[in-house]
């Protein structure tokens, strides 16, 4: 299939692109490299410089004629968006209903859609599967749900066939080393404990008091390689049974912050010294999703989600 990846270029989407083209498809990248990386960009892909808030590029892109497109072009920051939601209103509602309009203006009717586990809030029973009860809890989380609400409507107007992937945390790098473009302005746990590996940054450990297995927080670590797998087998499934889909996208148990960086210790070899501070407001003991819709639509299980693979191959990007 010819398939245009929108943030192609980023974190994300850079490790989905090297798994399309793997799997035989023709990939094009739509990106305005905001955060997305041209060291990201393969040779053998289109590239097309655009912007999500501009008509004329989305239409431009689209009427080259795809078979499906892949949208991975969202602010995602929770904190932030709780200050600036208008910011997050623009870009991730507005700019994703303009890629929309675009795709089925161009008779593009298959669409892979990065959502959020964000999307169900505070955990009411773990692990959270797909009827789990939709809360959001910032507004990041909000406009993910908004825009799944929109892709439902579209499927029954329009005829949008779409898979909606819903994931905590993307961890890990390309095993085989060829995606090794850092990802920019990291806020998750892992890209901070390399930092401070390399003596770039001070390390915080808020909360070591939690009912959990070692006292402090699980959350829900899924190597990119396994999601960008997931991907690719979310749009073989929509494109063959022509039916959407909203699938959860875990490891079932999570991993804790000390498993995380005691695994990190080892592997680099480094002390990383960390501060145990109090708890931050808000923040649940454990959050893990359930995978089993996954697995039995898709086949997909996580192959480089323990512990280990997640620490060396983010490592290995790091200390490059």
């Amino acid at each position: 299939m010819k398939v245009l990846v929108i943030g192609g270029a980023g974190y994300i989407g850079s490790h989905v692109v090297k798994a399309l083209m793997k799997a035989g498809h023709k990939v094009t990248v739509f990106d305005n490299l905001s955060s997305g990386l041209r060291q990201n960009l393969f040779a053998e892909n289109d590239f097309i410089y655009g912007n999500i808030l501009l008509t004329e590029d989305l239409e431009g892109a689209f009427s080259q004629g795809f078979d499906a497109f892949v949208h991975l072009a969202a602010f995602k920051a929770a904190g932030e968006s709780m200050i600036k939601p208008e910011k997050y209103s623009v870009n991730n509602i507005t700019g994703t209903l303009n890629i929309m309009n675009a795709a089925v203006k161009y008779g593009c009717h298959n669409m892979i859609f990065s959502s959020s586990a964000a999307v169900f809030g505070e955990p009411e029973y773990l692990p959270m599967d797909e009827e789990h009860p939709k809360k959001p809890v910032n507004y990041y989380g909000f406009t993910k749900l908004k825009i799944e609400e929109f892709m439902d409507w579209y499927d029954q107007l329009k005829g949008l066939k779409f898979a909606a992937l819903r994931y905590f945390n993307a961890a890990g790098y390309d095993p085989e080393g060829v995606v090794c473009g850092l990802e920019q302005k990291p806020e998750n746990l892992l890209p901070r404990i390399m930092e401070a590996a390399l003596g770039k940054r001070e390390l915080k450990v808020f909360g070591t008091d939690y009912d959990t297995r070692d006292g402090t927080c699980i959350r829900d670590y899924v190597h990119v390689t396994d999601l960008a797998d997931a991907h690719v087998r979310a749009l073989e499934y929509i494109s063959k049974n022509g039916k959407s889909i909203k699938l959860n996208l875990g490891t079932e148990k999570g991993t804790t912050v000390k498993e995380l960086l005691d695994a990190a210790r080892k592997i680099t070899g480094k002390a990383i010294p960390a501060e145990d501070v109090e708890r931050r407001p808000g923040d649940p003991a454990s959050l893990y999703t359930s995978s089993k819709k996954a697995k039995e639509l898709l086949g997909w299980e996580p192959k480089y989600s323990d512990v280990d693979t997640l620490v060396e191959t983010t490592w290995k990007a790091y200390n490059k």
